[in-house]
Parts: C-alpha cells; sequence; structure tokens
C-alpha cells in the first residue's frame, strides 16, 4: 500500500528556491564577466538586472502554477499552451540541461573549493589523487540515496541546509563590510558605466548571471506536491527570488570590494579568493571548504526537483510509462535514477564556462516560451480560474521578455558554438518525441 504523500509547505519550498538558486552560479561566475568589463557600478548592475529579471520570471510563472497546478514547471505549461511537442523539448532539456548539468556544475565547484582544504583532491587519477571527481561523484549519489527513500527526511534535510547556507552567507556580507582593505574599485556610475550596459560584453555577461539566478522557478516542478498551491507557490517564488537577489548583490560587492580584478579575472573558485584577501589564507582555506559544504544544498534541492519532470512527461507518453512509476513513499526513483545517471556524465566530461552558457542559452529559450505562454493563455481562456493573478501584468511578463529576448540575440551573436549545441540539443528532443509517439501507438491499449 502506497503512503499518503508528504506535501510541501512554504518553508520547504522556500528553501527549495534559495537553494536552487545559490550555488554554482554566484560563487563562479564574476571571474568570468571581469574579462569583458571591469567597471565596479556595470559589474553589480549585471545582478541587479538579473534579480529583475528573475523576480518578472517569478510574477509571471506564480500566475501559470495557480492556473494549472500540476508538476512538470515548462513542460506542463507549455503542452497546454502550445502543443505537447513543445512541452516535451522543455522537458528534455529540464532533464538534461536544466538539472542534471547544473548539478553536475556545482559538484564540480564543490570539489574545486574543497581542493583548497584539501589540496590532494586536486592530483589527477593518474597520480594517486582523485581529481576532485571522486568526491564530486560521491556527494550527488549519496544525496540521490537521501532524496530516494523518503520525501520527508528530504524535505528536512533541505530547509535544514539551506537555513546555514543563507545564516553563513548573510555573514560573510557583514564581515566582509567591515573587515579587509578596499580595493581602488568604484562603484559610483559614470558615463562610460552607463554606455557599457547596452554593449554584447554586457549582455553576454548577463548569460552568467542568468545562469547564478536560474532556479528560481524550482517549486514549479513540485506543484503536485506542494500544499494548496494556488496559495503558496506564489509566496514562495516571489520570497524565495527576492532574498536570492539581496543576497547576490551583497556578495558581488563583497567580492569586488575585497578583491583586486586581477586577482578574480578568469578564475572559477572567487568566494575562496575573496576570503583569502579578507580573512588570510588560512581563514581562507577554511572558507572554501565551508563554501564546499554549502553547495551541498544546491545539489541537494536539484536532484529534489528534477525527477518530477520526467515524472510528468512519463505519465503522458505511454513509451515513457516506466519513469513515472512511485515507490511506495510516492518517489518517483526511476526518473531520478535516470537525471543522476545524465549528471554523473556531465562530472566524468566537464567542461565549465562552456557549459555555462550553453546551459544559459537553452533555459533562457524556454523560459522566454513559458512567459510568452502567460499573454497566449490570457488570450485563449479568458475565464480559466487564476487564483493568483501577476503582479504588474503585462509590464513584468514584458520587462522578462525584452531582457532575455535581447540576451538570447548576443548569445546567438557572440557564442555561436555553444548556441548550436543547445540547438542541437533541442532537436535530439524532437527526434525521442516522434519515436516515443510511435512507439506509443504501436503498444496495445
Amino acid at each position: 500500500m502506497q503512503a499518503q504523500p508528504y506535501q510541501i509547505n512554504f518553508r520547504t519550498g522556500a528553501a527549495i528556491v534559495i537553494a536552487n538558486m545559490v550555488g554554482t552560479g554566484v560563487f563562479t561566475s564574476l571571474g568570468f564577466q571581469i574579462l569583458g568589463i571591469q567597471s565596479g557600478f556595470a559589474l553589480l548592475m549585471l545582478w541587479v538586472v538579473g534579480g529583475l529579471i528573475a523576480l518578472c520570471g517569478a510574477v509571471s510563472y506564480g500566475e501559470l502554477a495557480a492556473a494549472m497546478p500540476r508538476s512538470g514547471g515548462e513542460y506542463h505549461y507549455l503542452s497546454q499552451i502550445y502543443h505537447p511537442a513543445l512541452g516535451f523539448l522543455s522537458g528534455w532539456v529540464s532533464a538534461t540541461v536544466g538539472f542534471a548539468a547544473p548539478t553536475a556544475l556545482a559538484a564540480l565547484a564543490l570539489a574545486q573549493y574543497a581542493q583548497s582544504v584539501w589540496p590532494a583532491l586536486a592530483a589527477p587519477l593518474a597520480t594517486g589523487g582523485t581529481g576532485g571527481t571522486v568526491l564530486a561523484v560521491s556527494v550527488v549519489l549519496a544525496l540521490a540515496l537521501v532524496h530516494g527513500r523518503s520525501t520527508r527526511a528530504g524535505s528536512r534535510l533541505q530547509v535544514v541546509i539551506t537555513a546555514v547556507k543563507v545564516i553563513v552567507l548573510v555573514g560573510f556580507i557583514g564581515a566582509g563590510l567591515f573587515l579587509g582593505n578596499a580595493q581602488p574599485l568604484s562603484f559610483a556610475p559614470d558615463t562610460a558605466s552607463w554606455r557599457s550596459l547596452l554593449s554584447p560584453v554586457f549582455a553576454v555577461s548577463l548569460v552568467y548571471v542568468s545562469y547564478a539566478y536560474s532556479g528560481w522557478n524550482a517549486a514549479v516542478y513540485v506543484t503536485g506536491e506542494i500544499k494548496n498551491p494556488q496559495r503558496n507557490l506564489s509566496r514562495i517564488l516571489l520570497t524565495g527570488t527576492t532574498m536570492v537577489l539581496l543576497l547576490y548583490v551583497g556578495l558581488n560587492y563583497v567580492f569586488l570590494r575585497a578583491t583586486p580584478l586581477g586577482v578574480l579575472k578568469g578564475q572559477v573558485e572567487v568566494g575562496y579568493l575573496a576570503a583569502s584577501w579578507l580573512f588570510g589564507p588560512a581563514l581562507g582555506r577554511l572558507t572554501g571548504g565551508v563554501i564546499a559544504a554549502l553547495l551541498v544544498s544546491t545539489i541537494s534541492a536539484m536532484i529534489f526537483a528534477g525527477p518530477r519532470i520526467v515524472q510528468a512527461m512519463g505519465e503522458d507518453l505511454p513509451a515513457l510509462g516506466w519513469l513515472a512509476q512511485r515507490s511506495r513513499a510516492g518517489i518517483p526513483v526511476r526518473a531520478l535514477v535516470l537525471q543522476v545517471a545524465i549528471t554523473l556524465v556531465f562530472i566524468l566530461k566537464p567542461d565549465f564556462k562552456a557549459v555555462l552558457v550553453y546551459a544559459g542559452f537553452v533555459l533562457n529559450l524556454f523560459t522566454f516560451l513559458t512567459v510568452l505562454g502567460l499573454f497566449v493563455l490570457r488570450w485563449r481562456q479568458p475565464v480559466l480560474p487564476r487564483p493568483y493573478r501577476a503582479w504588474g501584468y503585462p509590464i513584468t511578463p514584458l520587462i522578462f521578455l525584452a531582457l532575455s529576448a535581447w540576451t538570447l540575440v548576443f548569445i546567438i551573436k557572440d557564442k555561436p558554438t555553444e548556441s548550436l549545441y543547445g540547438l542541437a540539443t533541442v532537436a535530439s528532443g524532437l527526434l525521442v518525441y516522434f519515436v516515443a509517439q510511435m512507439l506509443g501507438r504501436s503498444q496495445p491499449a
């Protein structure tokens, strides 16, 4: 007999959103942004604009989730608004790029930060070290085991480690404001800084920021498991996104204020480098270890939410029905195993910067189509019950669409290789969809 499903409350939902967002991006992407931008004002504006995009997206998704309260996120919305094929493509992208790739990147970043505490991790496998790979794989497998056994236990773990993460980051921001010597970097706007906001470099850098903010929509993937989603989901999305916006601006201000740009330029371990300049080498190494531990909550949240998309796809497509099966505890274990397997492939074949752009491009594409669907749904089904309506409509979704489209255009122009890989992923999903449809029709009723 299947156990009564555990319902996710507001606190757990907000923890899932915050943990999904605060992870690899904010601790790794600033070094790449500095390659093209050296203005303190412009660098901080990247994070403000990225937060504005995420908030406008959260407002829009809140209406869609309240009107169509089912797990699956973009897969469910696009299937209902446009066509099941487009919904499948978004689900395919979410299962591969949307959750598996970021989970792998977070695990790899965890391993790189851990190397600051245990340098032996940096040695490659061929010389007797682990290269961080064993640690990254072990963390993913351990968290998958927790979430594969109990939703209640996974939810409690998520709340605790996310609360610890927020407390530590607030403490880091506070220490950064009062300790260390401020670097000679101006955060005051000037003519050159304002002009840089409209440059292609700013638009491409916004990809890294958008990736860091990805996860603001994480709660919609578990809509069917949230208690009173029509009321709670919009609150979860907006609360989680607002908290992360404040954390991100504060963290990046401290990173830039405490550390010379030349030290951060092109580097992945931004948090560790900033901590070393703030607190000295010894405490810097310890902070690197703490950041590594904090990334556990990010990995945990993505392992928790991602399989629900694959499960929803399995419920709708007979050929993928085996992925929809739940355990007696109500957990989509087979979908979870599939996501973990894809994650391990990304861990074993990493290319950090390329995957960031590649993932950012594809995710932006489908969130753009989803928010556009808000207008389509209002036009096609004006009488559909909407317990929550997007605040500021139509301005807020239009802001999201305009900024997302601007970013997508510049990615295609400036990063054509990564864009083509993203489009190839979408095309491969379309092939899988048609094969699944053919197999489904051939199965006996």
